[in-house]
């Protein structure tokens, strides 16, 4: 099958990764299709740092896929990793939960209250309804299923019997210089440090076990179910594997050729899981790819397994808002499904589209959000009319639509941060959502707000959950007869203006005119008048004139953009609170 080339329409990174994946897999495996991998481990909630691991493979994946090639993106469970610890926060979860340290995941049990058999399909359960929600098309693989059916036997016992080939490499990143110990060069990412605390080696995921020699593969004890045990002996002609647990003492002595309770340690299973998949493409975090980290190390041991290192952009991390870098082993970290309740889809894959794998970010869950999706509603109109930039089409276009057709999207997309007012203002209030809505545009009003959804209900909950309840807007039931009675005169003339004017400017653009007009007005100038034809004064003007509105109106110095904020108050109301 002939190599397609580069798509015209775009240049960006997506489109050049593509290129490069579709040369190498015909170069690999000629006529069949690509394969993209990611791996997640559902130890606990599946954050959002955790979603680039899969939204990189995916826009590379769906690329390929709009040019008529048939990809499969693989996500492996990590589902068969030990039970590191009890995360903190998680609800239903105690330290009773210590108890299980050393299962694998699928062997835990769920949080108290789940619908689901084990702490791995919990987990895992909610991060599948997100990525169907974001449009990610994928084949998921557990790997408690592949272990315990017998699916690696024979890329276990190869391993068993390379052993000494493995443990060379590893020793290259295991040696300790003269004069002390050598200082780690890189933080353990989690999966690492998952295999690391139950291999039996000091400090280091290889597998080591003693006096007894090297052996890359850790056995789930019998008895205990946990894999804090040590091999003590193998025998390759007969497979015969014995090992002790050390947490229990239980014993014993199986063939390796059809026993089916025990895993490959981290740094090799997963260049194992490259040969076996034949993955062309899969990305890594920074952990796993500084020196002697998994993805390195894994790039010359998955030679002894006849195939070859897939093509591995390192991805950096995302952060949110001012939160240090994530782990999903602390509880409240953010995940898909909790952005996605206060943003649409096609934002959430737009984050992760148009930055460079290489390159950090943050996702808002605070006032950012407003700013957020001003930006993304301008390069919806740059891209309507065709001013957008060609890398910036290339964005838009992966965050609205995948290869299998567009994304649902909100019919009338008001902007986020009117509706977000709105929906603090109304407090739940649909019938009065919707008048304040109708009134924003009186010629062509939503007949309901299904019109408007679902970015009035993202905008809703994002109120409703990332605002905190002094910051929500709450306006007065009583007019403040002591501040309007302390009112200077020309305060008193300022709301005089407002007040003649509300009738005629009674819509959104005619409040926003009439808000920023009256303290040019008062100043002896048009209300039409633009800042290059007025004194920087007129600003200090406006922000006093602000304040002493907010204040009669919601008692506070701030709040919602006061053309939303008088239209969600009501005509009436506006007009006694500000004494008339």
């Amino acid at each position: 099958m002939p190599i397609v080339a580069q798509s015209t329409e775009t240049t960006d990174w997506v489109s050049r990764f593509a290129d490069e994946v579709i040369e190498e897999s015909e170069r690999r495996a000629p006529g069949k299709p690509v394969v993209v991998a990611s791996g997640l481990s559902p130890s606990g909630p599946i954050h959002l740092g955790n979603l680039r691991e899969v939204m990189t493979p995916h826009l590379v994946a769906d690329e390929i896929r709009r040019r008529g090639r048939e990809v499969r993106h693989l996500i492996s469970w990590d589902d068969y990793d030990r039970y590191r610890k009890v995360p903190a926060g998680i609800a239903g979860v105690d330290e009773s939960w210590a108890q299980h340290i050393g299962k694998p995941l699928t062997s835990v049990p769920a949080p108290q209250g789940s619908a689901y058999p084990n702490w791995a399909e919990h987990f895992k359960a909610a991060m599948v309804e997100s990525l169907a929600e974001l449009g990610v098309e994928f084949d998921g693989i557990s790997q408690t299923a592949q272990y315990t059916s017998g699916v690696y036997r024979e890329q276990i016992l190869h391993a068993m019997k390379h052993r000494g080939d493995i443990d060379a490499v590893l020793a290259q990143y295991r040696t300790k210089p003269k004069g002390g110990a050598k200082k780690s060069q890189k933080p353990l990412d989690e999966a690492e440090l998952e295999a690391a605390e139950g291999s039996g080696a000091a400090g280091e995921d290889d597998g080591s076990s003693g006096s007894a020699g090297y052996f890359p593969y850790k056995p789930y004890c019998g008895n205990c179910e946990k894999d804090l045990t040590t091999v003590t002996s193998y025998i390759d002609d007969t497979t015969e594997l014995s090992y002790t647990c050390d947490e229990c003492g239980f014993s014993e002595t199986v063939r390796l050729n059809e026993f089916n309770r025990g895993k490959l340690v981290w740094k090799v299973d997963w260049p194992m899981r490259w040969a076996y998949e034949g993955v062309i493409f899969e990305p890594s975090g920074v952990d796993h790819s500084s020196p002697g980290s998994s993805f390195q190390v894994g790039g010359q041991i998955v030679g002894i397994f006849g195939g070859a290192q897939p093509i591995g952009p390192m991805y950096a991390f995302v952060g949110i808002s001012g939160m240090a870098k994530m782990s999903s082993s602390r509880g409240g970290v953010p995940t898909p499904a909790d952005a996605l309740k206060i943003m649409e889809p096609q934002i959430l894959r737009w984050l992760y589209a148009r930055r460079r794998p290489n390159q950090s970010f943050k996702i808002a869950f605070d006032q950012e959000i407003q700013r957020l999706y001003d930006e993304w509603d301008k390069l919806d109109a740059k891209v309507e009319d065709g001013s957008a930039l060609p890398a910036d089409v290339a964005a838009h276009s992966r965050a609205v639509r995948t290869a299998a057709g567009e994304l649902p999207r909100t019919a009338r997309p008001l902007p986020y941060r009117t509706l977000a007012s709105v929906a603090d203002v109304t407090a739940g209030h649909q019938d009065q959502a919707l008048r304040i809505l109708s009134e924003l545009d009186p010629e062509n009003p939503p007949a309901t707000l299904d019109e408007v959804r679902p970015r009035y209900d993202k905008a809703e909950a994002w109120i409703n959950t990332q605002v905190p309840a002094d910051q929500r807007t709450i306006v007065r039931d009583e007019p403040d007869a002591e501040l309007l009675k302390s009112l200077d005169e020309a305060s008193q003339q300022s709301l005089r203006l407002l007040l003649d004017g509300l009738a005629e400017h009674w819509s959104l653009d005619g409040l926003t005119h009439l808000v920023y007009g009256v303290p040019k007005v008062q100043a002896g100038f048009s209300a039409d008048a633009t800042p290059k034809e007025l004194p920087a004064e007129i600003k200090t003007a406006q922000r006093t004139f602000f304040a002493l509105l907010y204040h009669l109106l919601v008692s506070r110095d701030t709040g919602p953009r006061l053309p939303t904020l008088l239209l969600a108050v009501g005509q009436e109301r506006v007009r006694r609170l500000l004494g008339a």
